[in-house]
């Protein structure tokens, strides 16, 4: 597994890297299909933020945790990303045991949000470029569990189209397709 720090704010000191390196590689033994995970450290406001971002043979899976220590907040995002692994792994095994129409029916009965006139955007503070790669909604929402985010952009595998699964406030998930 290639292993990348990228520190912001604060110096790593060599022995807690080390330390986080070694723990990195036990991930390795508990999945053995991570290629690579990079470690971002940053000091904000008095606190450690360690973000760490594992691709597994495509799957990226993500942990961050914010804690005053930086030892506290590496311990917090190793957990995280244990249990997306765990949860990964799970999915991988049940996954044969899925229905693909129980799903679109379900997100058939949506209907679109609308914003309300008195929100206005902020500006835009960040662009993100991605790579569309073509999968079901069932595995768009498990790599948006699986990346901590709220909404995730994928190409459906069978129609080609480009939507967006979110999750709702309400709970469950929302999809946007084009028309």
């Amino acid at each position: 597994m290639d292993i990348r720090f990228v520190a912001r704010n604060v110096e790593v000191p060599e022995a807690i890297e080390k330390q986080m390196r070694e723990k990195l590689l036990k991930l390795e033994k508990f999945y053995d299909r991570i290629l690579d995970a990079q470690v971002r450290v940053t000091y904000t406001r008095g606190m450690h933020v360690v973000e760490i971002t594992l691709d597994a043979n495509g799957t990226i899976l993500r942990g961050e945790e914010y804690a005053p220590d930086l030892r506290t907040a590496f311990e917090g995002a190793i957990k995280i990303i244990e249990r997306r692994i765990k949860k990964h792994k799970s999915y991988i095994k049940d996954r044969a045991h899925f229905k693909t129409h129980d799903v679109v029916g379900a997100l058939k009965d949506l209907k679109p949000a609308t914003a309300s006139e008195e929100e206005k955007p902020e500006g835009i503070v960040r662009v993100k470029r991605i790579s569309l790669q073509p999968m079901t909604s069932q595995e768009a929402a498990m790599q948006m569990e699986l990346l901590g985010h709220d909404f995730f952009l994928f190409e459906d595998a069978d129609s080609g189209n480009v939507n967006v699964i979110y999750r709702r406030k309400q709970g469950g998930y929302g999809l946007i397709e084009p028309q």
